[in-house]
């Protein structure tokens, strides 16, 4: 197995033309610092997947938000529910780590074994290069009392839609005029196509296991110029019809829908939470082809009035 070394860029300050760099590896340099100290200096490296390089693909990292290394354990949350508490901000364990003579080496649970070559490119972020599947991932650092766990939701909204496998419509506002989307009581957004919803008129209350799926269509999520923590929902129907909606998340387990048109607040809560890569066994298992983050591009809209 080759043995993949920790590379350090050179940071260059000009306040008093000086410079310093950050020695790895050589226990006789003053500035001597280990490839263990780089990794477990924050509690939780995000991964920016938008800023990911290459053709290839590692699944644990394309599938994580974070990832942290803790004595020898690699943790990640490969979820946005729950991100914050389940294995005290740490997600779960999903396989060890090495970082002998300054070569890391991932042994994972499901995928296997990986080395990669570790570039520190500021103080909190790193790049993790896979030279065998050419791949490279950005990570920031950060510790967890720091750590926007609020924010992550609205910034990965399309794949916390995914992580229930329907929504529940539970409460309808009394303003609001009648219009056709007061019909739908379910919605599902699917992890194998990042655009795919369906919708379910069937009651509410109905088991999950038992639903008919009457609409299908298409899905985007838009930013909103001047606000970060909302999003614009529209769904088109295979059948012709648009819904647009305004979208926030309460919790991580109930979002906010204002239908833009009618003027109506729905909130849905979620309804057969799936985790990936949990090890109860007694609970649903997902592959690992069943989800990958994607990069997202987003339109950006502009708010046309205040509720």
């Amino acid at each position: 197995m080759k043995s993949l070394k920790l590379l350090f860029i050179i940071t260059v300050t000009s306040i008093a033309v000086s410079s310093c760099s950050i020695v790895v590896d050589d226990i006789n340099n003053p500035n001597y610092i280990s490839l263990e100290e780089v990794v477990s200096n924050y509690d939780l490296w995000y991964i920016n997947y938008n800023k990911t390089t290459g053709q290839g693909d590692v699944p644990f990292l394309s599938k994580a938000f974070t990832i942290s290394f803790l004595n020898g354990k690699l943790y990640a949350n490969n979820n946005l529910v729950g991100i914050g508490s389940t294995g005290n901000g740490y997600g779960i364990q999903i396989g060890n780590y090495n970082t002998y003579n300054g070569s890391l080496e991932v042994n994972h649970t499901i995928d296997g074994y990986f080395n990669f070559d570790v570039i520190q490119i500021s103080n909190n972020q790193i790049k993790l290069v896979d030279n065998f599947d050419n791949v490279t991932y950005y990570l920031e650092g950060y510790q967890k009392y720091n750590f926007d766990y609020n924010q992550i939701f609205y910034d990965n909204i399309e794949y916390f839609l995914q992580e229930y496998d329907a929504w529940e419509k539970t409460y309808v506002s009394d303003n609001g005029t009648v219009n056709a989307f007061d019909n739908e009581n379910f919605l599902q957004f699917t992890p194998e196509n990042i655009t795919t919803f369906y919708s379910s008129q069937d009651d509410v209350g109905t088991n999950i296991d038992n639903l008919l799926w009457d609409y299908v269509g298409n899905y985007s999520v838009a930013d909103v110029q001047g606000y970060d923590n909302l999003k614009i929902l529209t769904l088109d129907y295979d059948l012709g019809d648009t819904e647009e909606f305004e979208l926030t998340v309460i919790n991580d387990e109930t979002i906010s829908l204002y239908h833009i048109n009618s003027g109506t607040t729905y909130e849905f809560t979620g309804r057969g939470y799936i985790q990936y890569l949990k090890s109860d066994k007694t609970k649903k298992e997902v592959s690992n082809t069943g989800r990958k983050r994607t990069k997202i591009k987003r339109e950006t809209k502009i708010r046309r009035y205040l509720k």
